[in-house]
């Protein structure tokens, strides 16, 4: 073999290296400092969804505008990696599991890509539906089968992660 043969694999073997170091190290800093999700998640709550939705959130806004004395306002994250994350509640879907284009996206091992949605019905009232999740989705420690309504401050949880609906 050649020298200059030799010495292109070893800066190619040197290359590889600091590559697979690189990676190594992303990865170690994604597991002890978390991904982004808050970010990301308080950001979609302030106004990204309705466009995710094809704008079929928003064109059913206008019917649930009337809220009851006492309807819930907001969805609250009150247990998990998101704690704090609020959302608005008005009139729009609101989407929850890993997958990215989620309203709130949870960073939690017993959630599915698509796990559960949130929605207002005719009467302003609010459901929970589980959309085939393979951990499922709790209300008030009641596995959902079937869309269930949300009394407001009952927890909804879905693997680590607990939301409530409050004023």
């Amino acid at each position: 073999m050649s020298e200059l043969t030799l010495t292109v694999m070893r800066l190619g073997f040197l290359a590889v290296l600091w590559l697979f170091v690189i990676v190594a190290v992303q990865v170690i800093r994604s597991d002890l400092f978390g991904t982004r999700v808050t970010q990301r998640g308080s950001r979609r709550g302030s106004g990204g969804a309705p466009a995710q939705q094809g704008g079929g959130g928003r064109q059913a806004a206008p019917p649930q505008q009337r809220q009851r004395r006492g309807a819930p306002t907001k969805l609250v994250v009150s247990e998990g990696t998101l704690t704090g994350t609020t959302v608005a509640l008005q009139g729009q879907t609101i989407t929850l599991g890993r997958a990215h284009d989620s309203t709130i996206v949870l960073d939690d091992d017993y959630a599915s890509s698509r796990h559960a949605r949130i929605y207002p019905d005719r009467d302003g009232q609010w459901i929970v539906e589980d959309l085939g999740s393979t951990n499922g989705t709790y209300l008030d420690r009641t596995r959902l089968t079937t869309p269930t309504p949300i009394p407001p401050g009952a927890p909804i949880r879905i693997g680590k992660t607990v939301i409530e609906l409050r004023k």
